[in-house]
């Protein structure tokens, strides 16, 4: 579920299922969460101040800053799969230091969304780094219902294919275009460059457009017109 940025302050989810649940930078200031289900659940950034997270699961939950203070976590199944004891030399405020250690060391996350093109090759559609840089691999105008290219001769219609599913793939990996601070244009003739960047442009507001590469290739996959690969991050 998506639930980021949600307000949930005082909330009682005490047993909620919330596994895979995207809540980066939600407000769970007091809630109950006592005995819930947050494997995988997407955290960085959330509020956590004085929640109740005793015996809630959070095996391998990406809580990159988030905000524990004061938090109830009496057996609780960290990110890491240990289960946190309180412990009368530590204060709440080490949480991250005794129980969470060192965020670097976290897996990076595949992404994969059905509403995107499926990988033809030795790539992944985005790799999400320690849950706060998000890779998103270059994406042509391949419908995925159908997995064929579309459009053949119209660069309009290819690049709003293109950013349908870059924005599917960043959707699924709880990102906006507002997280996006770099992309690569791929184009096989810079003559189609204006006509691609009044596509671009519907997605981007001028004063906080990312940074963007545009380069002509002499030829992409599947001779596409263009391709759009970006970055983003939390």
């Amino acid at each position: 579920s998506y639930l980021n940025r949600v307000n949930l302050s005082g909330a009682n989810l005490s047993q909620a299922s919330l596994i895979d649940s995207q809540l980066k930078g939600a407000n769970l200031q007091d809630a109950i969460l006592e005995k819930a289900s947050l494997q995988r659940a997407n955290l960085v950034h959330a509020n956590l101040t004085n929640a109740n997270l005793k015996r809630a699961n959070l095996t391998n939950a990406i809580t990159y800053q988030v905000v524990w203070d004061n938090a109830q976590l009496n057996h609780t199944v960290m990110p890491d799969g240990k289960i946190y004891h309180s412990d009368p030399f530590f204060s709440e405020s080490d949480i991250t230091e005794k129980a969470l250690g060192d965020t670097n060391d976290m897996p990076n996350k595949i992404v994969q969304s059905e509403h995107a093109p499926a990988p033809v090759g030795p790539y992944s559609q985005a790799v999400a780094a320690t849950g706060e840089i998000l890779f998103v691999s270059g994406q042509i105008a391949i419908d995925p219902r159908s997995n064929t290219v579309v459009y053949t001769d119209d660069v309009v219609k290819q690049t709003e294919q293109v950013m349908q599913n870059l924005e599917a793939i960043l959707s699924a990996a709880g990102y906006t275009w507002q997280d996006v601070v770099k992309t690569t244009v791929f184009l096989s003739d810079m003559n189609n460059f204006a006509a691609v960047n009044q596509v671009y442009a519907r997605y981007f507001d001028a004063d906080k457009a990312p940074a963007r590469a545009c380069v002509e290739v002499s030829r992409l996959p599947k001779d596409v017109l263009v391709e759009i690969d970006c970055v983003a991050v939390l």
